[in-house]
Order: C-alpha cells, then structure tokens, then sequence
C-alpha cells in the first residue's frame, strides 16, 4: 500500500510540475460565451447572380427577423465565379437550432424567396466558426472592398502554430498596412484552418499595402516564423452587398 501511495504521490506531483501547453490562440474561452459565425459560401449558376441578389435585396429582411447578419458580400476574385459569401451570427447552437426551426415555418420567407431563387444555387458550403479570443469584431471606418485570406495550418491546433500565427497578423496591423476585421478559426469543417477577413479603401490600396508589407523586414520575420505550420492557403476579393452591415 505504501508503493501504491509513493507512486501515486509521484505521479500527481510530476502532473502538477509539468508546464501547461496553451495558447493565447485557443478557441475553448469563446465557447463559453457561446457566440458563433456562421460561414456560408453559395455557388449560383451562371448568368444567375444579377436575379439571385435582386431576390435577396427585396427579401433579406424577411430572413433577418430571426438572426443576425455580419455581412454579406459576392466574391469578385479568388476561385469560382458567380460566388456570393456572407456570415451568421448565433448566441449559441440552441440559438441556431431555434432560427433554423422558424425559417422553415416562415411562409412569407420559403414562398417569397427559398422556393423561387433556391434553383439558382448550385452548390454551397458551411464553415461553424469561433473568433479567436485576442480579437472583436471590428467595423470599417468607411465603405470599401474586403479580403477573405483562409490557412489551412499543420495539425496540432493553436498550441502548436497559435501564437506564431497572430504575431503574423499583428505584423501586418500594427504597422499599418492592412485594417483587420476579424480572425475566425473553425469548429466545424475543415480543422486547424482559420480565417481572417481584412478591409480595404480599395482594390488598388490592397495591392499597395501588401507590396509595402512583403518589403518590410518586420512583417517578413513574422510571416516567415508563422508559415513553418502552414499547409496551403487561399484567398478571395469581396464586394459588399448593398443590403451588407458591413460595408
């Protein structure tokens, strides 16, 4: 019994010994506040997205009622064409599981806009995701384009690659070359990928920020330490919608 104890003594000291592997990256703290976004990315037919966004326009309030809308954008650059991205916001997945219940016994939404435009879609995908927690949501001083930029990092989640990855983003903030609105990264998808949605004055203003930033020393340093967990990554170009929060 005296070994069972020592051994038992031991054990319970080595754990308590042991450093903590954390990451100021971590999504586990938003969880408890239970706010999600939701990302969804519509494929529509060809020659279908003047129709599709004119629908949506007269009918978005019809599906506002029931939740929160980030924004909503068509994608003008970066994969596909005929592309329309938006983003969701839900206090929790009862929430969720609560809007999705109304939507189908809303009439005025299925008859008006689901039934009619849903043949236009061709394809769609859902990404659940979480801010991180050394980020808010922020809105732009003014109206301009925004920029998508998703990473698919190594496996081993944010304690492996967390804080190399915001010292990346950091970088780019804090000397001014890109405005941030927001870093998300994914509960429910494709794992370890997040995303980071940037906000410009204009197409050309990205292009000028981002050549200033790959010639700064700083952001180089940044990046290159943050791209060792980098498995690939992709971007796209998006033009607010007129009925968009953020613009």
């Amino acid at each position: 019994m005296l070994v069972l104890r020592s051994g038992l003594t031991r054990a319970l000291a080595a754990r308590t010994l042991a450093p903590q592997v954390c990451s100021s990256f971590a999504t586990g703290p938003r969880q408890y506040d239970g706010t999600f976004y939701e990302f969804r990315t519509y494929c529509l037919k060809p020659s279908t997205m003047n129709e599709f966004m004119e629908n949506l326009k007269k009918n978005i309030h019809l599906r506002t009622a029931h939740s929160e809308l980030v924004g909503f954008w068509s994608v003008e650059f970066g994969g596909r064409m005929n592309k329309v991205f938006h983003i969701w916001q839900y206090d929790n997945f009862a929430h969720r599981t609560e809007v999705r219940k109304a939507l189908a016994k809303d009439k005025e939404w299925q008859e008006q806009f689901i039934i009619p435009n849903w043949v236009l879609v061709d394809k769609q995908e859902l990404d659940i995701t979480y801010l991180v927690p050394w980020c808010k949501l922020e809105k732009p001083p003014k109206e301009g384009v925004y920029e998508l930029a998703t990473f698919q990092m190594k496996p081993g989640g944010p304690a492996l690659w967390g804080d190399p990855f915001k010292r990346a983003v950091n970088a780019h903030v804090n000397l001014g070359y890109s405005k941030l609105v927001g870093v998300f990264h994914t509960e429910y998808g494709a794992l370890n990928r997040v995303h980071v949605l940037w906000w410009y004055e204009s197409v050309d203003s990205r292009a000028v920020g981002r050549h200033q930033s790959h010639e700064d020393p700083r952001v180089v340093a940044a990046v290159r330490e943050s791209v060792n967990y980098l498995v690939s990554q992709q971007n796209m170009l998006l033009i607010p919608a007129s009925f968009s929060p953020l613009k």
